[in-house]
């Protein structure tokens, strides 16, 4: 009769072994990513634990915890051991990370430099597979009133409708408008239509007192603002 193969359900680990335990005893700082993915998933396979298999899986994503919430259900379930309910885990805890950076940039609310625009607007844009235009409306204190989807498919592809735009900053009492969108290609070099639609609506705003402040280009990991390159 052949000898059955150990379990290796996080339970039967060895004590320092168990990531639930260890954040338990240690705090939630002491655990790595791949430990922290092994408690969603909760077990591997026979030949594997949750943490090696996690460890894996990170590999997989170079090692980035936002490259790892790109992967499709499709993607995690190649990965022996993971099925989709562990798969729709993993997605949807890091979901929730990522819903939260954007809940803590908002919560700033004052806008005081380009990086806060950034850290406002990546985790909306930042990580999309199409292009965005945004627009976030203030107030004299440079509060954030308002932001804005105006546009979805690309500057060229898309007609940003200028009306519009400066409809909602006279309806939100705005007096300044910072312009974002994102470049899923990484190119953080600006495009003629970039450039046309930012002076077409610092145009526009000019003769109802409504400045454009900042245009950014967002990318997953940097950005470029046209105030800071002096070409607004």
């Amino acid at each position: 009769m052949a000898e059955k193969q150990p379990s290796f359900s996080i339970k039967n680990w060895s004590q320092d072994d168990q990531p639930r335990e260890k954040l338990r005893d240690k705090g939630k700082a002491a655990l790595s990513d791949a430990e922290l993915v092994a408690i969603l998933i909760g077990s591997g396979s026979r030949n594997e634990s949750a943490v090696e298999l996690c460890k894996r899986i990170l590999a997989s994503a170079n090692n980035n915890l936002s490259a790892l919430g790109k992967l499709s259900i499709k993607q995690l379930t190649e990965f022996k051991g993971i099925g989709e309910a562990k798969a729709i885990a993993i997605i949807a805890a890091l979901e929730l990370g990522r819903r939260r950076r954007g809940e803590e940039a908002l919560q700033h609310h004052k806008i005081d430099s380009s990086q806060s625009v950034f850290e406002l607007m990546q985790p909306i844009i930042g990580e999309l597979a199409h292009e965005e235009f945004w627009i976030i409306y203030l107030n004299n204190s440079n509060k954030v009133l308002q932001k804005n989807q105006l546009s979805k498919g690309g500057i060229t592809g898309t007609l940003v409708d200028v009306r519009l735009a400066l409809k909602t900053a006279l309806e939100t009492g705005a007096v300044g408008l910072i312009l974002a969108h994102n470049h899923p290609s990484g190119n953080l070099k600006p495009s003629e239509a970039d450039k046309q639609i930012t002076q077409k609506l610092k145009n526009a705003g000019e003769s109802l007192d409504i400045k454009v402040l900042d245009h950014l280009i967002i990318t997953e990991n940097a950005y470029f603002s046209f105030a800071d390159e002096g070409i607004l």
